[in-house]
Formats: structure tokens, C-alpha cells, sequence
């Protein structure tokens, strides 16, 4: 475990917008970490994002569906940083993915 103090029951206890938004964060601190050529903090950002996305997948709230999606998404996120880019995404295409999820968690968090 990377987030030592996260556990899977912590995190269950958040909403797939808010998971996805802390996903979307350790991404976006990839591509940062990236353009400043240290890709040691980088690897570590992307390994952090995959982390979270485990958990996101194994929480039982998830729906098949959601859950087929997520897989995809990790998929293609491999694909992107470490293999080929076969699925063609860009740092903007997942810039905007993730922006998304933090807009409804922000939206979700004002009505509280």
C-alpha cells in the first residue's frame, strides 16, 4: 500500500465522483512531474493513481458496469504512460476525463 493510512472500508466510504477526483489529481501530478523531466515522481503519481483506482474498482457500491468502465480506464491510462499509447488518449483527454469528476465532487461537496 502506497496510502498507508487509507483503508479500503475509508475509502469505500467516499462517492465514485470524489474517488475519481483523487485519481484525476495524482494524474494531473504525473503529467506535472513529467514536463519537469522527473520521472521518478512521476512513476510514483501514476503508481498512487493506480492504487486509488484498485480501490475504486473493488468498492462493492460499484456497479458492473461502472466497474467494466473503471477496468477500461486503467487500461487505457497503462496505455498511455507506460506502453505504446495504442488507444491514442492525450494528457488533454484525460485532463478533461478527470475534470469532470472533480466538477460533480465539487458539486456534491457545496451541499453538504
Amino acid at each position: 500500500m502506497i496510502h498507508k493510512g487509507l483503508t479500503p472500508e475509508r475509502w469505500f466510504s467516499f462517492s465514485l465522483f470524489i474517488q475519481l477526483a483523487n485519481v484525476g489529481t495524482d494524474i494531473a501530478r504525473a503529467f506535472q512531474w513529467k514536463k519537469l523531466d522527473n520521472n521518478i515522481y512521476s512513476q510514483q503519481a501514476f503508481d498512487r493513481a493506480m492504487e486509488l483506482l484498485d480501490l475504486t474498482i473493488l468498492d462493492p457500491k460499484n456497479r458492473r458496469g461502472t466497474k467494466k468502465e473503471l477496468g477500461r480506464v486503467r487500461e487505457a491510462l497503462k496505455d498511455f504512460f507506460l506502453c505504446d499509447n495504442e488507444y491514442g488518449t492525450s494528457e488533454e483527454f484525460w485532463n478533461q476525463y478527470f475534470y469532470d469528476f472533480n466538477y460533480a465532487a465539487a458539486l456534491e461537496r457545496a451541499k453538504r
